[in-house]
């Protein structure tokens, strides 16, 4: 009896060790193939709009910051362009602005920042996520933004609109737009409004965690047009 029992312990030691085994291998095999996805050979710049002290539009019902939207669609944005093979550098990562506590003029020091991490990237585009915001409350739709007498950023601003009105349903039109973001570099730059938080139907639509991956693949399908009538 003894001998039987040694012996069915040593097989299911055995059948134990072969099966992490089988485990170990089979996640290595996830792994590495999560991470082979074929590279694009292009850059994105994501920036998401506003954080910190400055957070932006105030959603009018639910108090929500644009900041933290923004940063949420600007993650998921990321996922899919990574998965994709895209590279992706993001102005910023966190909720917090950038700059330090102790820094006097805090909007200046953020927007220097973002300018320089955009002009030392070199990247093919960048995106600025922003959310919209209007004194009444009737505004609706997502819209994009290129730099005034730019036409290269008209083409692409229309390009990523088409492909907006197509998925999440608005009827704006791409304007010139005297921001920062699409100033500071010779970068291509486009801003991405993602709807109104001053409209409460739409800003229930913006807090929700389904609609932000919504139109964060809504921007990715046109970035990758843009970038794929470039001869990707």
């Amino acid at each position: 009896m003894f001998i039987l029992l040694k012996r069915r312990n040593i097989l299911i030691g055995l059948l134990a060790v072969a099966l992490t085994v089988g485990l170990c291998f089979a996640v290595s095999a996830t792994a590495t193939s999560a991470y082979s996805v074929p590279k694009m050979g292009k850059t994105i710049i994501i920036d998401a709009g506003h954080g910190g002290a400055d957070g932006g539009v105030v959603g009018v019902t639910t108090s929500v910051k644009e900041s933290d939207i923004n940063l949420s669609i600007a993650r998921s944005l990321k996922h899919f362009l990574k998965t994709k093979g895209y590279d992706v550098v993001m102005t910023r990562t966190t909720t917090d602005g950038l700059y330090g506590m102790t820094t006097k003029n805090k909007k200046l020091k953020d927007m220097q920042e973002r300018k320089k991490i955009i002009e030392d990237t070199k990247a093919d585009l960048v995106v600025s996520v922003h959310c919209n915001s209007y004194p009444r409350h009737d505004q609706v739709g997502a819209q994009v933004f290129y730099a005034p007498g730019s036409e290269d950023g008209k083409q692409k601003a229309d390009a990523m609109q088409n492909i907006l009105k197509a998925t999440l349903g608005t009827e704006r039109n791409a304007m010139s737009g005297d921001y920062f973001i699409l100033q500071c570099s010779s970068t291509p730059s486009l801003l991405v409004e993602c709807g109104f938080l001053t409209t409460p139907s739409e800003e229930k639509k913006l807090v929700s965690a389904s609609y932000q991956e919504k139109v964060a693949y809504a921007i990715f399908t046109g970035i990758h047009t843009i970038l794929g009538e470039e001869g990707v």
